[in-house]
């Protein structure tokens, strides 16, 4: 489905709005689709693709934001990814990063491997953040909402969760063109 065809943006528009609000934050954007739409809207130094790694974007982004303090660490997820790495959503309530805010966009599928359904058809990643003790949580699905509660969220004390409700919509992207050794090297001194 193309973005002009349902009520919900791609995940690519979403992720656009957002980098445009960012400047030298660290940004860890999880396997598949999203590093590769976030590498093709905006390769920075500061970003760190993961490629091939799933489940574990916001694991990462908790260890920059907890060796990191004084830098607002932003973690771009998908809904499988979250669903796998659950355990990082209590490990994150539970040492309560203020620098952490965690978007995870979710399309109700596994879009880089073919559409297979995800379950947060019926969880509510939001609502399992809120419990687990994320300390501002919201759910959205308009670009102007989204971009509201991103600017408020890159504002307050966190740890912060933003659902974004995106459509399955993927743009033709090709890979990350940076190995992933280049990757880790570069973001290592941009975050320095």
């Amino acid at each position: 489905m193309k973005p002009e065809e349902g009520t919900m943006q791609s995940r690519a528009r979403a992720m656009e709005a957002l980098l445009g609000l960012l400047t030298d934050q660290p940004v860890i954007i999880c396997n598949g689709f999203p590093s590769r739409e976030a590498f093709k809207i905006a390769d920075r130094p500061t970003h760190f693709y993961m490629i091939g790694s799933m489940g574990v974007a916001a694991a990462i982004g908790l260890g920059v934001a907890l060796s990191k303090p004084q830098k607002k660490v932003v973690v771009f997820d998908g809904d499988g990814n979250v669903l796998m790495g659950m355990g990082t959503l209590a490990t994150v309530g539970a040492t309560k990063p203020k620098n952490f805010l965690h978007v995870v966009f979710d399309n109700e599928v596994y879009g880089s491997t073919g559409n297979q359904p995800t379950y947060s058809r019926v969880v509510r990643l939001d609502q399992v953040a809120k419990a687990a003790g994320y300390v501002n949580v919201e759910r959205v699905i308009e670009r102007e909402d989204l971009v509201y509660e991103f600017k408020e969220m890159l504002a307050k004390d966190g740890p912060s969760f933003l659902l974004v409700k995106v459509n399955e919509w993927v743009e033709d992207v090709g890979r990350v063109m940076h190995d992933p050794p280049v990757i880790t090297q570069r973001f290592k001194k941009a975050i320095e």
